[in-house]
C-alpha cells in the first residue's frame, strides 16, 4: 500500500481497513469526510481566523499516514515518557507517528478497571464505550474544516477511562514523537461519576525541513463529582503547522484542572473550550507559551457556563522574541439561566523584542443578570528597572533577564502541582530565551 495518498474518500476506507475497524467507525470517518469536503479552508475573512493567515500552508501537499511512516526507525528521545511526577506513573504509552513503541499499565490500575491504551486498541476492544464518547460529546467534526479532517483521518492517540467511584492513585502518562510529517492523534479521557485521575500528555518532534502537519483532537469528559488533572505539553519542531480542537466537559460538582504548554511549531491554531454543564462544575485553565523566530501561536479559548452555580478560571501567560506573533482570543459565555456563575480570564504577555507582536482579546457574552465575570489582558515590555536592580546586586544581565522571565511566569507555574512538569517547561523557556 502506498504510504502517501491524497485526502480522499478512498483513502478514508483504506485507513479504516488497515486497522480492521468496526462498521460504526468507518461510517463515522466517511461522515466526517463529507463534512470536510463541504467546508472551505478557513481564511482571514472568518472571524476566528482573522489574525491567523494560513495561505502559505499547502494542505493539498499532505495526505493521511496509512502505515506510520518512519515509526520503526524512529529514535525517541529519552525525556519523552520520563517520570514527571513524584509518584511513579501507573501507566505509560509512547508512540512514534501513531505507532505504539512503549506501553505499560500497572496491575493495581488494571484491577480497578482503569482502561488505558492506544485509540486503535480501544476501538477494537472497547468499542461500545468509545463509540459513546468519540467526537460526540466534546469535539465534533462539524466544529470546523480541520476538526472534520481529523474525524476522517485520525490515527494513533490514547484512550483513558476511569470507572465510577475509582481513584487512579498513580498518574498516567502518554507521549507522541512525530517524524512522519503528518500526524492525526486523538486523546479521549473519560472519568465516570466520582472518579479521579492525573494525566500528562506530551507531543514533540525533531527539527525538520519542509512543512509538517499535526491535526489533533483532545476530548476530556469529567463526570458528576469526578476530578481530572490534565497537562498537555507541546514542543513540536519549528516546521510543524498544528491545528487542534480541544474541549472539556464537566458535570455536576466535577473538577477539571487543565494545563497547557505551547513551545513548538511554526504555526499553532488551537481551539480550547471548557463546558460547565451542571451546577457545581469547576474548571481551571492554565496556559504557558513562548514564541521565538517567526513562530505564530493562536490560542482561542472559551469558558462556557451552561448551568447556574458554575466556576471557571483562566490564566494564560506568554513571552515573545524575534519576529514571533501570538494571538489569544478569550470568551466567557453565560446562558440565560446560568445565574450565580463566577468566571474569570486573564492573559499576560511579555515582549522581549520590539519586532514581536502580541494580540490579546478578552471577551464576555453574558445573558444572565446575577453573575460575577471579569477579564483582563496586558502586553508589556521587559522591565529594565527590574533587570537593573538585579544587575546592581552583582547578577550578570543574561541571568537577570532569565530571573525576570521566571518571575513573570511564576503565577501560572504555581498552578502546576507537579515539579517535574514545571522544570520541564521552564528549562524549555530558558533554551528559547538563549
Amino acid at each position: 500500500m502506498a504510504e502517501l495518498l491524497p485526502f480522499s474518500r478512498d483513502a478514508v476506507m483504506q485507513l479504516s481497513a488497515l486497522f480492521n475497524e468496526p462498521e460504526w467507525m468507518l461510517a463515522f470517518r466517511l461522515q466526517s469526510w463529507d463534512v470536510y469536503a463541504a467546508l472551505p479552508v478557513p481564511t482571514t475573512q472568518d472571524e476566528a481566523w482573522r489574525r491567523t493567515d494560513i495561505r502559505r500552508f499547502k494542505l493539498d501537499a499532505f495526505g493521511p499516514s496509512l502505515n506510520g511512516a518512519g515509526a520503526n526507525g524512529a529514535t525517541i528521545p529519552d525525556y519523552l515518557g520520563a517520570q514527571l511526577t513524584d509518584d511513579a506513573a501507573g501507566g505509560v504509552l509512547v508512540e512514534a507517528n501513531g505507532v505504539v513503541k512503549e506501553y505499560a499499565l500497572s496491575d493495581e490500575l488494571k484491577a480497578q478497571g482503569v482502561i488505558f491504551c492506544d485509540m486503535h486498541t480501544a476501538v477494537r476492544e472497547h468499542g461500545e464505550l468509545v463509540r459513546r464518547y468519540f467526537m460526540t460529546q466534546a469535539v465534533r467534526p462539524t466544529d470546523g474544516k480541520f476538526a472534520a479532517l481529523h474525524g476522517a483521518f485520525w490515527r494513533g492517540g490514547v484512550f483513558l477511562y476511569v470507572p465510577r467511584n475509582v481513584t487512579a492513585d498513580a498518574p498516567l502518562h502518554s507521549a507522541l514523537w512525530a517524524t512522519s510529517g503528518r500526524t492525526f492523534t486523538h486523546t479521549l479521557v473519560v472519568l465516570d461519576t466520582n472518579s479521579e485521575a492525573t494525566f500528562i500528555d506530551e507531543y514533540a518532534s525533531p527539527a525538520g525541513e519542509g512543512q509538517a502537519l499535526h491535526n489533533g483532537a483532545i476530548e476530556l469528559i469529567v463526570g458528576d463529582g469526578a476530578s481530572l488533572h490534565y497537562a498537555s505539553l507541546q514542543d513540536f519542531g519549528s516546521n510543524v503547522w498544528q491545528f487542534n480542537h480541544e474541549r472539556g466537559r464537566v458535570g455536576r460538582d466535577g473538577k477539571l484542572d487543565w494545563i497547557t504548554s505551547v513551545m513548538g511549531t511554526r504555526l499553532t491554531k488551537a481551539f480550547q473550550t471548557s463546558e460547565l454543564d451542571a451546577p457545581g462544575a469547576w474548571a481551571r485553565m492554565s496556559g504557558i507559551f513562548f514564541a521565538n523566530g517567526r513562530q505564530h501561536i493562536d490560542l482561542d479559548t472559551e469558558q462556557n457556563h451552561n448551568a447556574a452555580d458554575t466556576t471557571s478560571d483562566l490564566l494564560y501567560k506568554g513571552a515573545l522574541k524575534d519576529h514571533a506573533r501570538t494571538v489569544w482570543q478569550g470568551m466567557i459565555k453565560a446562558l440565560p439561566d446560568s445565574q450565580r456563575i463566577d468566571g474569570f480570564q486573564a492573559n499576560r504577555n511579555l515582549m522581549l523584542d520590539k519586532t514581536a507582536r502580541a494580540d490579546s482579546i478578552p471577551g464576555l457574552e453574558i445573558q444572565a443578570d446575577d453573575v460575577r465575570c471579569t477579564h483582563a489582558s496586558t502586553v508589556g515590555k521587559l522591565d529594565e528597572e527590574e533587570v537593573f536592580y538585579l544587575m546592581s546586586r552583582g547578577i550578570p544581565r543574561p541571568e537577570a533577564i532569565r530571573m525576570v522571565i521566571q518571575g513573570f511566569f511564576d503565577p501560572v507555574m504555581q498552578r502546576i502541582p507537579f515539579e517535574g512538569v514545571r522544570v520541564r517547561i521552564f528549562d524549555r523557556i530558558l533554551q528559547k530565551v538563549g
